[in-house]
């Protein structure tokens, strides 16, 4: 039997409404992403590329169609419910670094795993794996200030990483970085994809989607194009 894709949306609908009228943010969207796959969302400004993360990341719900997310129908789950799924299986990665600015790089990889109750002893060996793992195992102790925009991403990947997710979705993690510190995120994006963990990259940079092995286009809610290809090879 083959094995069931790890995203799966079938006719995806969200609808906003705003003030007396309806937009349709998601019209109908169906599509599939495996395991292991490094996709990247393209579209411009309200296409619904941002939408259909939120909807994928399990910070809103569709207002019909259904998501199965590992096998899961999570669609209609409760917010405690959706809030547990987050936890255990996607790790989040933004423009904005979103780090606490007076702690340490090991204490802001930490801070999930408190929410998650995890003990301090496994907190800071795990933190201390995720930051090796993305090359900063020599910058622990340093604070968000003492730390480059691209060492600030990393961090921040780091952090993603602990829970041990199996999507990292990403929304426009190049978009404070300057070109060459965006190559290197990008070579650690594809590294995790070669370990096997999804990534699901949202962008409107063609030369950013070109590190993926497969581009999504977006448009007025719909899928315009879905195309695989060979993706530019970065070193992280």
């Amino acid at each position: 039997m083959a094995e069931r894709p790890l995203i799966e949306v079938r006719d995806l609908v969200k609808v906003y409404k705003m003030g007396g009228q309806e937009l349709r943010a998601l019209d109908g969207v169906t599509l599939t992403i495996n395991h292991g796959e490094f996709v990247a969302i393209m579209g411009s400004s309200g296409s619904g590329k941002s939408t259909l993360m939120n909807v994928i990341g399990c910070l809103d719900r569709p207002t019909s169609g259904q998501y199965f997310l590992h096998g899961e129908d999570v669609s209609r789950m409760s917010v405690n419910k959706l809030a547990e799924i987050r936890n255990q299986l996607l790790g989040f990665v933004f423009q904005q670094f979103n780090l606490l600015a007076r702690t340490s790089a090991l204490e802001n990889v930490e801070l999930p795993m408190i929410y998650a109750g995890v003990g301090a002893r496994e907190r800071k060996k795990r933190a201390t794996e995720a930051l090796e793992r993305v090359g900063l195992g020599e910058r622990l102790d340093h604070t968000p200030a003492q730390l480059s925009g691209g060492q600030q991403q990393r961090v921040a990947i780091a952090r993603a990483l602990v829970g041990r997710p199996k999507v990292i979705l990403a929304d426009e993690p190049t978009g404070a970085l300057d070109s060459k510190t965006s190559i290197e995120v990008m070579g650690l994006m594809q590294e995790l994809g070669r370990e096997g963990i999804t990534v699901v990259l949202v962008t409107h940079e063609a030369d950013v989607a070109a590190y993926a092995a497969r581009v999504l286009t977006f448009r007025d809610g719909r899928v315009l194009s879905d195309e695989r290809r060979e993706p530019v090879r970065a070193e992280s």
